[in-house]
């Protein structure tokens, strides 16, 4: 299973290397105002994809320590009320 993985990764770099040759050829991406850059065409498709990772990984992060935050108030409550709860049915030592 183990050499699968390593041949399904050589095969998917393989694959990006050779879309990376084959699309090498400089493209202008025009902005606002007259504002223009010129890099090759993989340069910009990496650049939006990092640019889509970067988007969503902020989004999820949020969602994230939303979620810790929540967990730790949770926490604390059931510390507080189990505490609550232990010393009513707490029986006396050596009685």
């Amino acid at each position: 299973m183990r050499y699968l993985a390593w041949v399904l990764k050589f095969l998917l770099f393989a694959l990006v290397v050779t879309f990376a040759v084959k699309n090498a050829e400089p493209v202008a991406v025009r902005y606002y105002l007259g504002g223009e850059w010129r890099a090759p065409l993989v340069f910009v498709l990496l650049v939006a994809f990092c640019a889509g990772v970067a988007a969503g990984l902020s989004a999820a992060l949020a969602q994230v320590f939303r979620q810790r935050g929540e967990i730790a108030a949770l926490k604390r409550e059931l510390r507080q009320t189990g505490r609550k709860g232990a010393e009513g049915t707490a029986e006396p030592v050596g009685g």
